[in-house]
């Protein structure tokens, strides 16, 4: 691993600091390339208008006229956090701004398969619904809206993913990545999408009259609801996203949430009046994925939008208990996975350009988690693939993949398909992480041709694991105040979580349930506690260490530790 320092513009940092911003976080921003205090306004007035989306205005219209007529609505919805969070917000906004009708319907991963596909559009039909609206899917969905407009659906396509060569014949399509759109955040989330979809038809009926600014419905309400799909679907938080997950996360810590958000917390043992991105990551994200993974992503989605604190109780347990085990099944499979994986190299070769693994026991609901995992040990693009366990398609993998930076995935898998005709039966996704579908006995055509792939794409220096870090940091700042200071900043995806690196002495050091590593460190000759987590191997009596700044609790007491991220050895 090669520990690097970011850049900091001393000339951005000395403005942000003469601006009152705090002269260590003024470096962190700095760093991230933000260049005025302006750009630090997480205000709502300052989100990009509603009228900048495409197809924007066009929902709305349709939207008003559907709430005016009195028409059902349904829902098609994605099974993971994003998808059940646009869900959420798609059926408690349209409520609130007057549809009486409002269903929806998720999808079975293992039935039904990714997006709105012709069975999931007959089912819609069948309900009695007249306009399908799909979130956070359907840009890829081209027999699906096809199979519901020949039903005589009306179909709003909402989306963030990145559309194909052929876009599908909806009545409306909003997508900030379809041709021609203008609006400048393309890393919105599903969620973001389809709650600007909500702010246009609220303009749209002040419009015609039904409100006004005095009696409008406050959709600041479902902002909790965004920030949580907006970090747990690990999209890019530009400075658009960072405003909407930080107007979530301030109502969450003032006590405004969904009953069903509150309930996820205090199941995670969270608490909810500190609540961080690394929360929404790492904490509620993983429950409410889980019951996509393993069960009906139904119970999700009940969870955020009940109102009852009771029900919402007893889904977050649920949740809790199907994450549990999410994390055994994971496991296994984990072990079993870079075992297979450590098969295709010897020990003095280094890794294969990309890597590619099949077991014939991988629950298709975790392949995703799995492929991370092992893309995060060996630092290679990688897939993971798992039998349908849908009836009839036994002969049919699945995959999920995970990529490292400087490797389109989506882009990736294109080149595959061209190349080889018929191998992937489908395919979709982003740069980071894409899913597909190849024939059992197609497998290995698919992992030579990604490595080859792979291995024209990635040099040396993008096959090197790096660990971009701000450098030092002063003693004075190693203050439980200033982990609270850093934490309650907007971090992830595109604006990485501060990290700090230098020499450091090794005191002392011993495992903790045999796979971690607790440290006894000497920081500028200061004592400061570490752990490093899923590391048993030891360190050397001075070590350049990359980490991040954290607050353990003993016995009431609260003292600053550091949470190792990396070692240059």
């Amino acid at each position: 691993m090669k520990i690097l320092a970011r850049d900091i513009p001393p000339r951005s940092a000395w403005a942000l600091e003469q601006a009152g911003v705090h002269p260590l976080l003024a470096r962190l921003y700095a760093a991230r390339g933000v260049l005025s205090k302006d750009e630090l306004d997480d205000g709502l007035a300052r989100l990009l208008p509603p009228a900048t989306l495409r197809g924007a205005r066009e929902a709305a219209l349709l939207l008003a006229d559907a709430i005016r007529d009195q028409r059902r609505l349904c829902i098609v919805a994605d099974y993971d956090c994003d998808g059940a969070t646009a869900c959420a917000v798609a059926v408690r906004g349209l409520r609130l701004l007057g549809a009486r009708h409002v269903a929806y319907l998720v999808p079975d991963r293992v039935v039904d398969g990714y997006g709105l596909t012709p069975p999931i559009a007959e089912r819609v039909a069948a309900s009695g619904a007249e306009l399908l609206i799909t979130v956070d899917n359907g840009i890829a969905s081209v027999d699906g809206v096809a199979a519901a407009k020949a039903r005589g659906l009306a179909v709003l396509v909402t989306d963030h993913h990145l559309p194909g060569p052929l876009l599908p014949a909806a009545d409306v399509l909003v997508n900030p990545n379809q041709p021609g759109c203008e609006f400048d955040s393309k890393s919105i989330a599903g969620v973001g999408v389809m709650f600007y979809v909500l702010l246009a038809l609220r303009t749209e009926l002040r419009t015609r009259g039904v409100f006004d600014l005095g009696n409008q419905p406050k959709l600041d309400a479902l902002l909790p609801l965004v920030a949580l799909g907006t970090v747990a679907d690990v999209v890019r938080l530009d400075a658009n996203n960072r405003r909407l997950v930080a107007q979530g996360l301030r109502r969450i810590r003032g006590g405004a949430m969904p009953v069903g958000i509150a309930a996820l917390f205090k199941a995670a043992g969270r608490q909810a009046a500190a609540a961080t991105t690394f929360d929404f990551g790492f904490a509620l994200g993983p429950r409410i994925n889980a019951a996509g993974r393993l069960a009906d992503m139904t119970l999700g989605i009940e969870c955020l939008l009940t109102d009852d604190a009771g029900r919402a109780d007893e889904l977050a347990n649920l949740l809790d208990g199907i994450n549990r085990e999410r994390r055994d099944i994971e496991g296994g499979m984990r072990d079993k996975a870079l075992l297979l994986a450590e098969t295709l190299f010897d020990d003095s070769l280094a890794p294969p350009a990309a890597i590619s693994v099949f077991g014939a026991d991988f629950h298709e609901g975790v392949v995703g988690i799995v492929a991370s995992r092992i893309k995060d040990r060996f630092h290679r693009p990688t897939f993971v693939f798992a039998a349908s366990a849908a009836d009839g398609k036994a002969h049919e993998l699945k995959g999920s993949g995970r990529s490292i930076p400087g490797f389109h995935l989506r882009d990736a898998l294109d080149l595959v398909a061209k190349r080889h005709p018929g191998v992937l039966l489908r395919f979709g996704g982003h740069a980071m992480a894409a899913g597909c579908t190849v024939a059992r006995e197609q497998f290995p055509v698919f992992e030579q041709a990604l490595a080859q792939v792979a291995q024209e794409w990635l040099d040396a220096a993008t096959l090197t694991r790096r660990l971009d870090t701000d450098g030092p940091l002063a003693p004075e700042y190693l203050r439980v105040d200033m982990v609270d200071t850093l934490h309650r900043e907007v971090w992830g995806q595109g604006f990485a979580p501060p990290t700090f690196s230098e020499e450091v002495e090794v005191v002392s050091q011993r495992l903790v349930g045999e796979k971690h590593l607790a440290l006894k460190l000497r920081h500028r000759g200061k004592p400061v506690d570490g752990i490093w987590f899923g590391h048993t191997e030891p360190l050397p009596p001075k070590v350049v260490l990359a980490w991040r700044l954290d607050a353990d609790e003993w016995q009431g007491v609260r003292r600053v530790r550091f949470l190792v991220e990396g070692a240059e050895i």
